[in-house]
């Protein structure tokens, strides 16, 4: 029998589509043509909030019509997969995305205007149908994991957290030497107790494992969390939940190449394919802890790039206050260094240049060849919140060594200084990008 949270979940979602469904029918008894109204889940209309810290959904809108020949289709596909969601949850059923591809792909036969037979699938591929699913979750003003639609289970917390799962009760700091996966469905959970003073997410599993079997969390009170990689929605919600519930301090822990800046941009301010859901999935008050590049180098590069005058006019116009920021010493020796950091490709290049656009790769890198590799897109400004000072000089230091590093060597200078020197030094005197 499904939980008693699982029914109330249920009940609650089989009413909101009932509600949301409920304009249509009253459009088609009045005669009028039906038509959705949907808020456009697109590049264009996704904007950066500098208030909130966040992408959001623009203003603009949709009109789905049956009506229109070239909005049938979709108008069509969207009242078929509310029917099949609908239907799942009134028969207790808990779909996964790959489930609803199936169960909505079929072909529809009917005569033309001419006379010509014609069959047409619903769906081709399973990135149309999860398209769909996107567009109802702008439309019912919800997320599919509201709905019971499961996911692979990706992240991973230990800590000191009880938390109530269904009917039952989990103390998440009787593991052993594994981890709790957090579930597709985070806002099911109830935190029953919280014994934490923050929370660190882990890009890396390997690095949460060595971690948590070293006792991490429990001597400096943390929960410990891992996104294994690009973090899934489940993680980040429940990273979410914990921040604002109990007003846990978050920071992420991340490779030293523009991927693991990524991964902690997604934590922080969202993706622009979830924008219509980042005030509930984004955790804008996460801080990047590192793995940082003036960790690595210092910032000694940085201030002999910034000697010459055209190359502190343009860091300055594009991060005002980026010549002023304090030094910084490397917590890696010469030797170290040279061991430790891998060659950058020029996709990692490339990737940089998506966060903080080309003016600063143009500025800060040295070999003339190596640029002219870059393939320059019209309009690649960056994104606004890699526009800051601390993340300019990380940035510049990258292009101009053209080094990048995993968490994983700061583990393999000494676990221990992994944990009981670089990421408490770090947090204790503020070493940290907001």
């Amino acid at each position: 029998m499904p939980s008693q949270i699982d029914l109330a979940a249920r009940n609650k979602a089989l009413d909101i589509i009932k509600n949301s469904m409920r304009s249509l029918v009253e459009q088609i008894s009045r005669g009028e043509k039906p038509i959705l109204v949907i808020p456009k889940r697109t590049l264009a209309n996704t904007i950066y909030d500098l208030r909130k810290k966040m992408l959001l959904l623009g203003p603009e809108i949709q009109h789905r019509s049956f009506t229109d020949v070239n909005e049938a289709k979709k108008f069509m596909q969207t009242l078929l997969m509310a029917s099949i969601i609908f239907d799942a949850l009134r028969n207790n059923e808990y779909p996964t995305i790959r489930d609803l591809y199936y169960r909505g792909k079929h072909s529809i036969s009917y005569k033309t205007i001419d006379g010509k037979h014609v069959s047409e699938n619903t769906w081709e591929e399973q990135r149309e149908s999860d398209g769909v699913i996107r567009d109802l979750e702008v439309y019912l003003s919800v997320l599919r994991e509201d709905l019971l639609i499961l996911s692979k289970e990706k992240g991973k917390v230990v800590g000191n957290l009880v938390i109530r799962s269904g009917d039952d009760t989990i103390d998440l700091s009787k593991m052993g030497h594994g981890a709790y996966a957090i579930e597709p469905t985070p806002d099911l959970i109830e935190f029953v107790d919280v014994d934490a003073e923050y929370i660190l997410v882990v890009e890396k599993d390997a690095v949460f494992q060595q971690l948590h079997r070293y006792g991490f969390w429990r001597k400096y009170k943390a929960i410990l969390v891992t996104s294994a990689g690009q973090p899934d929605r489940a993680t980040r919600r429940f990273v979410r939940r914990l921040s604002d519930e109990y007003k846990l301090p978050v920071y992420i822990l991340a490779d030293s190449d523009p991927y693991g800046y990524y991964i902690y941009s997604v934590f922080k301010t969202g993706s622009i394919t979830l924008s219509y859901e980042s005030e509930r999935l984004a955790t804008p008050s996460a801080k990047f802890i590192g793995v940082m590049m003036t960790d690595i180098f210092g910032d000694s590069v940085f201030r002999k790039i910034i000697k010459d005058k055209d190359a502190r006019k343009t860091l300055e116009e594009i991060a005002p206050g980026v010549s002023e920021l304090k030094p910084k010493n490397p917590y890696l020796s010469e030797s170290e260094r040279s061991n430790f950091v891998i060659k950058a490709k020029t996709k990692d290049l490339e990737r940089a240049v998506e966060l903080v656009g080309y003016k600063v790769a143009d500025v800060c890198i040295e070999d003339k060849d190596v640029k002219n590799k870059i393939k320059k897109k019209e309009g690649l400004t960056g994104y606004p919140w890699f526009s800051t000072p601390e993340w300019t000089r990380e940035l510049c230091i990258f292009f101009n060594t053209l080094s990048k590093l995993e968490i994983e060597a700061m583990a393999s200078k000494g676990l221990k200084f992994l944990a009981d020197k670089y990421i408490p030094e770090k947090l204790s005197i503020g070493d940290w990008i907001d």
